[in-house]
């Protein structure tokens, strides 16, 4: 950069493919970026790209070859975005940067996948170094590009520097609508609309959310994948018939992307064969940590998040390919009879509303999580304004979230969204369809695991008396863990001397 070059507003260190977008992004909003990789050639495509995009504008994209060069080139004090995997990659460039000349009023902030509670221990450990801020980013490739949904939190002196350029770089939603506003135009972001990103809290808290926001992304794409395995399976419908099937939910309350590209993608024929693509696509599903992360959270904070956890096990299931195939052979499943076109349509409906009321579990079950979280680490988290910022940009985008925003925004302390006089409502009036769905898919053998823990979830969550008090009877009998009576208003605690004849009562204060 010459002497007469401007200093560029925000360093960026790592192209891979959010990176490079989220440059190009930063680019369209104005914003003058340094930036640099460990490949070359990752810096010669973002300048490439830049180039062609931006025409007859300015340069605003600049390379660099080395941390202090990167520096050299950011006005003071620095602001730097990092794009780099979770774990070591993020520390390694923390402390090159360190080593470059980063000062204590420098904000370096990671956008990537991190654990949350890597991020509390980053805070503290670059303190007075720097201030290490985190936005967690969802959205993919194309989020990140035109717009992604974004959940910084960490230091409020930095939120006050970076939050116009997150904000500007944002998905944007109508704020009459609350429907995305989108515009894939290079050069051309949108300017206008309600930002999809918002303070989220301390450090670590938005890495959570995006955990939580994970999780549930979990939930709603193994709601859809055993949605499509009944009707292609029991109703013996094709993929193209499907995708019609998933356009027309996608007319209704489960208006989402998600919905809106499994339909894209059941249409979609491979190009080798002419087969449908879902068909030559290997029945193995991986994961990245994040599903695993939100459901060993639910375990070690208390609270169920069933609906998610079955949707991480049946990716795990799925892996056991070789197992399955031999299962195949040797197991069995029920054999049943042809239905009827009337019959078809009626399961059809009926499955809609199973899908539905699952994906309300699902939903409910983590922001019930979020809310632990917040108890336990004194997080003053804004449920409605995260449900709004999910609006758009981000991978589990839908209607649906207006609905939550609202629920919140009745009630602020509300303890669970099914208690929600809208969602109270919605589950009541489709609970029929939704128990019936699942009796279909038992019926014809088919797998629902996240339907049927989510609705086992509704069944416990209103029920009144649940069988714990035999759970623990049993406990006092064989450890002697003691129980609490339900006609007692203090807090003892009693026991039953079961090993002698007149097993007489103890209270334990």
């Amino acid at each position: 950069m010459s002497n007469s070059t401007p200093l560029c507003d925000i360093g960026l260190v790592g192209l891979g493919v959010m990176g490079k977008n989220l440059g190009l992004n930063l680019a369209d909003n104005g914003y003058s970026v340094a930036a640099f990789d460990l490949d070359h050639a990752k810096i010669d495509a973002i300048l490439a790209q830049d180039e062609a995009e931006r025409g007859e504008q300015a340069q605003r994209i600049f390379a660099c070859s080395s941390f202090t060069e990167l520096l050299n080139k950011l006005k003071k004090p620095h602001l730097i975005i990092l794009s780099v995997p979770a774990g070591a990659a993020v520390d390694s460039v923390c402390e090159n940067l360190i080593g470059a000349g980063l000062q204590p009023d420098d904000i370096v902030v990671d956008t990537g996948n991190s654990l949350w509670s890597d991020t509390v221990e980053r805070e503290a450990s670059y303190k007075g170094k720097f201030i290490f801020f985190t936005t967690a980013v969802s959205g993919g490739e194309v989020g990140a590009r035109f717009g992604p949904s974004l959940m910084p939190s960490g230091d409020r002196y930095a939120w006050s520097r970076i939050e116009p350029v997150l904000q500007a770089i944002s998905a944007k939603v109508d704020p009459e609508t609350g429907l995305p506003l989108e515009n894939r135009t290079p050069g051309q972001p949108v300017k206008e609309g309600d930002p999809c990103a918002c303070y989220i809290g301390p450090a670590g808290s938005g890495h959570y959310v995006k955990m939580v926001h994970n999780g549930i992304e979990y939930a709603d794409m193994q709601l859809i994948c055993e949605a499509y395995h009944f009707l292609r399976e029991a109703l013996g419908m094709s993929p193209k018939e499907i995708a019609s099937t998933f356009r027309e939910w996608n007319k209704g309350p489960l208006n989402s992307y998600l919905i809106e590209i499994s339909a894209e993608v059941l249409e979609q024929d491979d190009p080798l064969t002419g087969k449908p693509i879902v068909d030559v696509i290997l029945d193995t599903a991986g994961q990245k940590g994040t599903g695993l992360w939100t459901a060993v959270s639910s375990l070690q904070i208390g609270t169920p998040a069933t609906t998610i956890a079955q949707a991480v096990y049946a990716r795990a299931l799925s892996s056991l390919k070789t197992q399955r195939v031999k299962a195949a052979a040797i197991l069995s499943g029920p054999k049943v009879d042809a239905i009827s076109e009337e019959e078809k349509q009626a399961a059809i409906a009926r499955l809609h509303d199973a899908v539905y009321c699952s994906k309300i579990c699902a939903y409910a079950q983590g922001f019930d999580l979020m809310k632990m979280a917040a108890a336990e680490h004194n997080w003053d988290l804004d449920f409605a304004a995260i449900a709004k910022i999910w609006r758009a940009g981000c991978i589990i985008r839908a209607v649906f979230l207006q609905s939550i925003t609202d629920a919140y925004n009745r009630d602020e302390n509300l303890d669970n969204l099914l208690l929600d006089s809208f969602f109270a409502e919605q589950l009541n009036n489709s609970q029929a369809a939704w128990r019936e769905a699942l009796i279909d898919g038992m019926k014809f053998g088919i797998p629902m695991p996240s339907m049927t823990s989510a609705l086992s979830y509704f069944d416990s969550y209103r029920t009144e008396t649940l069988p714990a008090n035999l759970l623990q009877g049993q406990r006092d009998f064989f450890g002697a863990h003691t129980f609490k009576r339900v006609d007692q208003k203090s807090s003892s605690n009693f026991h039953i001397e079961w090993s002698l004849p007149d097993r007489p009562l103890q209270e334990l204060k």
